[in-house]
């Protein structure tokens, strides 16, 4: 099986790639390494650099390859910067993933995963939150990426292509044969963790302490790099076999929230010392409690998670944050 992967230079793209490649699919990942880094595209993988609106690039691309399915990861995705620049995200996340698409669609590859986020549910209560919930995206990052799933379900309605997006909730951790990890991201909680932990950056700011939650803090649903990876694996094959010009949408988290203070006090146990931390006003664009329900994924796909375990991913991104 022939995969096209975009943003393969990326965190949760290289992750994949490997997962692809340990599992004996052929990959090529084109990335304009922007916000990606050479070295984590995996040595197996084929390499285009490109932005993925150059479309004599993708065109040439696609005429030479016969790809099988889509694996779209590029995007800018940091929240806060979002917010600052919104502009920017849209024309990132949209417009240039319309214009890669259509490209494709122009070679009849029309079978694509898309990678979005938990984050266009917005502000929910206090219960898991299923595929089915009102969309309520409460900062341009999250809006760019609910604008272009709408995309691709007005394209499946046009018997066009087949799509699975793919909603991510936090991922975390990293590689266990530390082939690949988070690089930088301001906005990721465990890695601004393991910075302080190996006093990379002096403290922690905790965005707001006086959330209804157990403690004040946020809470969030941590789901393991690689057991997201083996979920596009997963897709991959299913939309391989499946073309029934639909878009399905499946959570992709662990169904299980930690609070930001309970996740401190998991790596404080780990280095057997406290972080030092302190608490800052809240940061805009974040949601109070953010939790998947995954019984839809899990039901369709058989998926057991093989790595549900807070110690486990922050040992994971500890030892590749000790690694750079």
């Amino acid at each position: 099986m022939n995969v096209l992967l975009t943003g393969g230079a990326g965190y949760i793209g290289s992750h994949t790639a490997l997962a692809l490649l340990d599992n004996g699919y052929n990959v090529t990942v084109v990335d304009n390494l922007i916000t990606g880094t050479s070295n984590l595209v995996p040595k197996k993988a084929n390499f285009l650099l490109s932005d993925i609106s150059d479309e004599q690039k993708i065109s040439k691309l696609l005429k030479d390859n016969k790809f099988d399915v889509i694996i779209h990861f590029a995007a800018f995705t940091k929240v806060g910067e979002s917010v600052t620049f919104p502009e920017k995200y849209f024309e990132n996340n949209y417009d240039k993933a319309k214009t890669f698409l259509n490209t494709c669609l122009k070679f009849n590859l029309n079978k694509i995963i898309f990678s979005s986020t938990g984050s266009v549910y917005g502000q929910v209560n206090k219960k898991n939150i299923l595929e089915k919930n009102e969309t309520n995206p409460i900062n341009p990052y999250s809006k760019s990426k609910l604008k272009f799933e709408k995309y691709l379900y007005s394209l499946s309605k046009e018997k066009k292509l087949s799509s699975i997006i793919l909603r991510y909730f936090n991922v975390a951790g990293a590689d266990s044969k530390l082939r690949s990890g988070l690089l930088t991201n301001p906005d990721n909680l465990i890695k601004a963790i393991c910075e302080v932990a190996l006093k990379k950056r002096e403290k922690l700011i905790i965005n707001g302490n006086d959330y209804d939650t157990k403690d004040g803090t946020t809470v969030r649903d941590f789901i393991h790099v690689t057991d997201i990876a083996e979920m596009h694996l997963l897709a991959s094959k299913n939309l391989n076999n499946d073309f029934s010009s639909k878009s399905e949408i499946f959570n992709c988290g662990y169904g299980v929230g930690y609070s930001i203070k309970e996740v401190v006090d998991e790596m404080n146990r780990i280095l057997k010392e406290n972080i030092k931390f302190e608490f800052g006003p809240k940061r805009e664009g974040d949601a109070e409690y953010s939790v998947a329900d995954i019984s839809k994924f899990s039901n369709k796909f058989k998926w057991k998670p093989k790595y549900n375990d807070l110690n486990y991913i922050l040992k994971t991104a500890l030892e590749w944050e000790k690694s750079i």
